[in-house]
């Protein structure tokens, strides 16, 4: 009996010595499993830019790696404008099965933009929280970077970024200058900022020419320069080196017929390759350019969300005097911001207060918003189109038309701004003024048209021996 006991508690002994290495190994396994996935998903999350230094208007790679399947991040954009001011956008992605989001491929299902949309996070930016009501993104310094800082997050959020922890970040630099581009200012007989590209030349050339806000404003005309033209930042009101009595603006045919010779006579610049273009009033002004002051011959005009009404064809007139005479058609919007388009209808034939665009004798482009609130500019092509027809100069007009687009059509991917603060230099009165478009449309027209306006460019004002203008990159 002893024996059979002793042998049997063997057998048991042995069993369950078995039995517990069986479960150890089982929960080994288990627990290697475990480890192994957690491996897999413990390495940090990484955005990945490229180009992390790159112009304006280039497009931005992002792709974020190294979530976990299907997780739901939102990804965050944030600047400092060169004013000290804070601007953001956000989007929210879901991860593919690899624990990946492409910013190019992936649909955005929520924020301040939603979609297919590889630059949102840039050209969707608004003002942070407790921003000044009214202010608009715009460089002052070119010769500095945007820093945009891109953080991700986990889940879908919506406001309250600061005080949430950051599973990755990256910091990218936007320029409106490429290396090797010189900048000077001219002062005296024409006041303004010249940018030439790198090289010895000759290059085509433009004249930019903004609006009647005044002042001297160069980021356009940095990147026309980044992009192969020389390029002169024109100042016709509203700035200090300027006499006293251009402070408000009125019409001197002279000035800006050596502002264009500035451009055309200047070594680097193949004469006669000089194009004109313009952004609200700049249009009218381009258009009076080129068929009223007979020494200018420009190779194409590029007018931006403009029109031929010129309400101060007179040099003794006052631009903002006249404008304002007829505030009684001046409308509000909801939002309280005035709305000017109506002060220019119905759109006048009265010879001394328009351009007489059938004496047109170079391509014109016309660039329109048609959600413009700020200006009739969708009328006045219309009657563009039907003077040039009749004057039997139509074949020299290209029009782009945009839905959905307002008045301030920029360099691409900048952010849209449908209102914003405006000084009527003459009275030295602030006012928010409604400029209209929806963001995504708006952004659209800006990307879409760039692209068409270098190419026309190009095709107008490159020497012909030459395959295509100089091209800048960082």
């Amino acid at each position: 009996m002893k024996g059979f006991g002793i042998s049997k508690l063997v057998r048991l002994i042995n069993a369950s010595q078995s039995k517990s290495r069986l479960v150890f190994s089982f929960e080994r396994q288990l627990s290697l499993g475990i480890m192994s996935r957690r491996r897999l998903y413990s390495v940090a999350p990484i955005i990945k830019v490229e180009p992390t230094r790159g112009l304006m208007d280039e497009l931005m790679k992002m792709e974020v790696s190294h979530l976990v399947p299907n997780q739901p991040v939102t990804l965050h954009s944030r600047l400092e404008s060169d004013d000290s001011f804070f601007w953001e956008a956000y989007a929210h992605y879901v991860s593919d099965a690899e624990g990946t989001v492409k910013v190019t491929r992936d649909v955005s299902v929520g924020g301040t933009y939603t979609g297919r949309e590889p630059m949102g996070l840039i050209w969707s930016m608004t003002a942070a929280p407790g921003t000044q009501h009214g202010m608009r993104l715009r460089k002052i310094d070119v010769t500095k970077p945007y820093l945009v800082n891109i953080s991700l997050y986990d889940g879908h959020l919506s406001h309250g970024f600061e005080a949430k922890a950051e599973l990755a970040s990256v910091v990218v630099e936007r320029s409106y200058i490429a290396p090797g581009v010189t900048r000077s200012e001219l002062e005296g007989q024409v006041v303004g900022t010249l940018f030439l590209p790198p090289g010895p030349g000759p290059f085509p050339a433009v004249l930019d020419m903004w609006g009647g806000g005044g002042g001297l404003v160069e980021y356009r005309a940095s990147l026309l320069a980044s992009r192969g033209f020389v390029t002169l930042a024109l100042v016709y009101m509203a700035h200090k080196d300027l006499p006293e009595k251009k402070q408000s603006f009125s019409l001197n045919p002279k000035y800006f017929e050596d502002a264009f010779n500035t451009l055309n006579n200047h070594p680097k610049v193949a004469r006669g390759h000089v194009a004109i273009l313009g952004l609200s009033y700049g249009v009218s002004l381009a258009l009076y350019m080129a068929t009223e002051i007979k020494n200018i011959n420009p190779s194409c005009l590029v007018c931006i969300s403009g029109s031929h009404v010129l309400l101060n064809k007179k040099e003794s007139e006052d631009m903002f005097g006249n404008f304002l005479i007829k505030k009684d058609r001046i409308k509000l919007a909801d939002s309280g911001a005035m709305i000017w388009r109506n002060i220019a209808l119905p759109i006048t034939d009265n010879p001394e207060h328009v351009v007489e665009v059938a004496k047109i004798r170079c391509p014109l482009m016309l660039i329109v918003g048609e959600d413009d609130q700020n200006w009739p500019v969708p009328e006045a092509t219309v009657e563009i189109t039907k003077l040039m027809k009749t004057a039997k100069n139509a074949h020299l007009l290209t029009v782009l038309s945009y839905p959905g687009a307002g008045h301030l059509i920029e360099p691409p991917y900048s952010p849209h701004c449908r209102e914003s603060k405006f000084k009527i230099n003459s009275t030295q009165q602030r006012v928010i003024l409604l400029w209209g478009g929806d963001t995504k449309a708006h952004s659209y027209a800006q990307e879409d048209s760039w692209r068409k306006i270098l190419a026309y460019l190009e095709k107008h004002t490159v020497l012909r021996h030459q395959t295509s203008a100089a091209q800048c990159k960082l």
